[in-house]
């Protein structure tokens, strides 16, 4: 083979996918054995991971994405897909305009909440206990990131996210029948109740913080924390966004047109 050939071949190699004409191959799945035999989780799982997942850590993958879905037009995702929606462009527009939205605050704070989960896991690795790892841990993240805590308190709902439990409830089951370990569970849990303690009351665990639990026991790493929920919520930006294409309207901004923005004479 010339070099020039190599290299060209070589410029996006992958291990992901096989493809030539007549050929489609996932990590050495044949699509055709993957068409209405795998679920989309599993799909989702074989294509980042190179492997299929059991029954058991599909359920548990498939309740964090379901749970993620939507929250809302009050959302900035789902409102900036919405606005997007009323100003001409296609589905594809509205859906990256709403995506783009999950930065570190809204709906990517998961990665950073994990990130917080692994380091927990690292110093009781140490031999610390888990809540002296706990306030280590959490004392070391405001230094790096502020005061609040991603994956926790929620401006809707407190003292609890509704979501939250649920997801928490499947994860303990999880963890009873050998599926995961249980231990991101504990973690969760130790830094919501330091967090309650410090300010004197109850806090929620939030969407970010109860996916991270999940996404850290079926051993993703932080960044994929951030990319799976963008899958997850994209469902409601794309309902959000095909529902305001039927109900119509144009240019439509943040708020009414017969209300102005506070202007202040700086």
């Amino acid at each position: 083979m010339a070099e020039s050939e190599t290299e060209i071949e070589e410029w996006w190699r992958t291990s992901i996918i096989d493809m030539e004409p007549g050929k489609i191959a996932f990590w050495k799945h044949p699509i055709e054995e993957l068409i209405g035999n795998v679920s989309f989780p599993q799909m989702i799982w074989l294509m980042l991971r190179g492997e299929l997942p059991s029954l058991d850590e599909t359920k548990l993958l498939e309740a964090a994405l379901v749970g993620g879905v939507d929250h809302g037009p009050q959302a900035p995702s789902i409102a900036a897909a919405r606005m997007a929606a009323t100003c001409g462009v296609g589905l594809n527009n509205v859906m990256a305009t709403g995506v783009n939205m999950l930065g570190d605050v809204h709906g990517g704070a998961g990665e950073q909440c994990a990130e917080l989960y692994f380091d927990i896991r690292d110093r009781l690795e140490t031999g610390l206990s888990l809540e002296s790892a706990t306030q280590e841990s959490i004392k070391s993240w405001r230094e790096k990131y502020g005061k609040i805590i991603s994956g926790f308190g929620h401006r809707f709902h407190k003292p609890t996210d509704p979501r939250a439990p649920r997801l928490m409830e499947l994860v303990r089951k999880s963890a009873k029948q050998g599926v995961v370990s249980g231990i991101f569970a504990e973690i969760g849990e130790a830094v919501q109740a330091a967090i309650g303690k410090q300010r004197g009351e109850p806090i929620a665990m939030n969407i970010d913080g109860a996916t991270a639990v999940i996404f850290c026991e079926l051993g993703f790493p932080p960044p994929l924390s951030r990319g799976l929920f963008c899958l997850s919520r994209s469902v409601g930006i794309l309902a959000h966004g095909w529902e305001q294409i039927q109900q119509g309207g144009r240019n439509k901004g943040p708020i009414p047109p017969n209300y102005l923005p506070k202007y202040e004479d700086g």
